[in-house]
């Protein structure tokens, strides 16, 4: 490893073990207040465990299910930090004030410890329901094109669905039931598909249910950065083939007299070798501009530069729209569009929160969410 990465990973980890530390000593605060019994040494083994539960799975410390379990428990474990940074300092902001008023540790303590873990879990279970309780949103779309006879055009589009250990059939089931329910005319998959590694998407048979996807005009899908984090792109790009999706990697493909499809490999790409990637103009080059060009590109960037190449419709995700509150303030000032509906000159730009999640399965201010576009074309 270089020295700065080197560098990078040791501030990481002290950070992270300073936060986790600043956690656990309010937990064994309020167990020794609580008068639980449970010894110190024991607390402490237990509450690392689970800090460090992700990390433990994530690297293959234990074999088969015993590693898949350690890993959904740390994937939950990042909601409960990042809500106990956030609520903690208050807490010890009304302990110190009670303090101050003359209240008594041991009333005060317990009070506020039960009232912290109270909200955790209305966040958690609040969090759970959106992650997995999916919306569908509808964006009308004019082109000033008309390719053919037809004068619309329905698109189901559906981002970071991130099937995995946690995202499993059964939210990949509730994908299937609600595009096929909107009968669309193509369905685009703009990134992240898998989560990582492709083995509990062969394992779990993920693929026979993908498989009952319905379209007139295809399933077309692009590479996303956990794609490549994964390491199986060849084995996923053969597994979707097998299925019926054809994955784009700067590839174009011309429907005959209705709209030309282009996807880009994933902006991680360029930092992963082998070659990098096309620009967004090289790719559009040499398509039939009296189409309509639908575009996708995981990770939503170079809005301009679609625009002026020719893309009608730019499909993005990515961004999951910070999945918890409030990571939705920094992607917000991280991208000229982190969720929602944009238009840039003629360019018609979307950016979903995504299907499933990463990490935890807990949504705040975003929702789990498939994309309807309806296609006007107009002369």
């Amino acid at each position: 490893m270089k020295p700065r990465m080197v560098l990078m990973f040791i501030i990481f980890i002290s950070v992270y073990l300073l936060l986790n530390f600043y956690i656990g000593w309010h937990g064994a605060f309020l167990l020794r207040y609580s008068g639980a019994g449970v010894p110190q040494g024991v607390y402490w083994i237990v509450f690392f465990l689970i800090a460090f539960s992700y990390l433990i799975g994530r690297a293959r410390l234990l074999p088969g299910p015993a590693g898949r379990l350690f890993k959904v428990i740390g994937s939950y474990y990042f909601a409960v930090l990042e809500f106990s940074v956030l609520l903690l300092p208050l807490a010890d902001l009304a302990a110190w004030l009670l303090h101050l008023g003359g209240v008594e540790a041991s009333v005060y303590i317990p009070a506020i410890g039960y009232t912290v873990t109270a909200v955790m879990i209305v966040l958690l279970l609040w969090g759970s329901w959106n992650a997995w309780s999916p919306v569908v949103r509808t964006y009308p779309i004019d082109i000033r094109k008309k390719p053919g006879a037809a004068r619309t055009l329905k698109i189901a589009v559906a981002s970071d669905i991130h099937l995995g250990n946690l995202v499993g059939r059964r939210h990949l089931h509730r994908l299937v039931r609600r595009i096929n329910a909107m009968e669309p005319d193509l369905i685009l998959f703009p990134g992240d598909v898998i989560d990582d590694v492709i083995e509990p998407f062969i394992r779990n048979r993920m693929g026979e249910v993908m498989q009952q996807l319905k379209s007139r005009l295809g399933i077309y899908a692009v590479l996303g950065n956990h794609e490549y984090y994964g390491g199986h792109i060849e084995e996923y790009i053969r597994q979707m083939d097998t299925i019926g999706v054809r994955v784009l990697r700067d590839e174009t493909v011309t429907l005959p007299g209705t709209l030309a499809i282009a996807g880009r490999k994933d902006k991680t790409s360029e930092a992963a070798g082998g070659g990098g990637r096309m620009s967004t103009e090289a790719l559009l080059a040499d398509l039939d501009k009296t189409l309509p060009i639908v575009l996708m590109d995981h990770q939503p960037y170079g809005f301009q530069q679609a625009a002026e190449a020719g893309a009608d419709i730019l499909l993005s995700g990515h961004t999951h729209r910070g999945q918890f509150a409030p990571n939705h303030f920094i992607t917000r000032r991280l991208f000229e569009l982190d969720w929602g509906y944009m238009r840039k000159g003629n360019l018609h730009v979307a950016v979903s929160s995504g299907f499933g999640t990463w990490g935890p399965p807990i949504r705040l201010a975003s929702r789990s969410e498939i994309i309807q576009l309806v296609v006007t074309f107009t002369d």
